[in-house]
């Protein structure tokens, strides 16, 4: 997965509703991903990585109190993923308490880095390029 230069091939339905279980040690949590029309690059590249078990044993190797908590990264240092950026799919969100989206930097948006916000974060609204792509619905505690 990490040698891939261009983002997955489409593997969802654009008509259906997809969820997600991220199970973790400290209890499991659900994200309903947004309507794939608003991110659809972005659900469908968490749906392919998470169906080909890329996410599969990683940890949250970021924590900032009050604001996020962030995975998805197999080196497990902020630093790792596939070769390939997503595209911009930045989309109206006030980013509140348990808004999943993807990390960023300044070489264009993470191919497999997401975070879930753990306060409120309407900043990042206007603070950057992170793809909204879906909300913790079970599980925020």
């Amino acid at each position: 997965m990490e040698q891939r230069t261009t983002p997955p091939p489409t593997v969802i339905d654009s008509g259906k509703k997809y969820t997600a279980t991220v199970h973790t040690t400290r209890g499991d949590f659900v994200i309903s991903f947004v309507d794939s029309k608003i991110a659809p690059q972005t659900v469908n590249n968490f749906v392919y990585l998470s169906q080909n078990h890329f996410y599969d044993g990683l940890t949250f190797h970021r924590v900032v109190a009050g604001f996020v908590v962030q995975g998805g990264d197999p080196l497990g240092n902020g630093t790792g993923g596939p070769a390939y950026k997503l595209p911009n799919e930045n989309n109206a969100s006030k980013w509140p308490r348990g808004t999943a989206g993807m990390a960023s930097s300044a070489a264009g948006v993470s191919g497999s880095q997401f975070f879930i916000t753990i306060g409120d974060a309407p900043f990042l609204e206007t603070s950057g390029v992170y793809n909204h792509f879906g909300q913790v619905t079970s599980g925020m505690e």
